[in-house]
């Protein structure tokens, strides 16, 4: 069976999705590149996350042909390939239907700098134009958005995070579905205060070498931990 670890790690955070409620029933996708193969372990289409198995994830390759399993791809397989061959670095993609964050979504709201844990996201989290699910409209939207950020919101849609693993990826739609929560309710009470690029600059920075470091050689991604 190809890319067994990506298709346990997959099965485990789709699990994740629904425990840290950033999706509810089949929404939302994950996925995993293994870059020297040319390949994406993805989850399946329209299955339950509390029973996905191992045997359910597809790997398909970077054009999103089924290369094994059973299972049909994730309809969003073409946004997550788009992203992969967009920028180098991203190892794993995360799509969730979180709360506050597609609220954000459907108001049109991109997401500054209102709490330094925008970090994980970079600057802000900008917005990506609306477009059908699945259609290549979206994954060019995507694409074209994404620049040097680890999340982007979907227009009408949801959140998309990147990493340079999936552990990362994920804390990263965590901690933007927090920050979207909090930007949320700010605007409800009142006009919130924006961190300056300057301090975003700073936060960046500290962002690089906070945590428990790799060791030398190792894969570069920084402890997926709440800062």
């Amino acid at each position: 069976m190809l890319m067994t670890t990506a298709r346990q790690a997959l099965v485990h955070y789709g699990k994740q999705l629904l425990a840290s409620r950033l999706t509810s029933g089949t929404g939302g996708n994950l996925s995993l590149l293994e870059p020297r193969q040319d390949r994406v372990a993805i989850t399946p289409s329209g299955i339950a996350y509390d029973r996905m198995t191992p045997e359910d994830i597809v790997i398909v390759d970077m054009a999103g042909h089924v290369i094994e399993g059973h299972r049909k791809p994730s309809s969003e397989a073409g946004f997550h390939i788009a992203l992969y061959r967009k920028r180098e670095g991203i190892r794993a993609v995360v799509h969730t239907h979180s709360v506050y964050a597609t609220t954000l979504a459907c108001l049109h709201w991109e997401i500054p700098a209102v709490h330094y844990l925008v970090g994980f996201s970079g600057l802000k989290v900008p917005l990506a134009p609306y477009a059908t699910f699945g259609s290549r409209e979206l994954a060019d939207n995507l694409a074209e958005t994404i620049g040097d950020f680890n999340a982007v919101l979907m227009a009408n849609h949801g959140l998309v995070a990147v990493g340079d693993d999936l552990a990362r990826a994920f804390a990263t739609a965590e901690e933007i579905e927090f920050v979207a929560r909090l930007y949320y309710q700010a605007r409800l009470a009142g006009t919130p205060k924006i961190l300056p690029e300057e301090e975003m600059g700073r936060v960046l920075k500290k962002f690089k070498t906070y945590g428990q470091q790799p060791p030398e050689g190792g894969n570069g991604a920084a402890a997926a931990e709440t800062i």
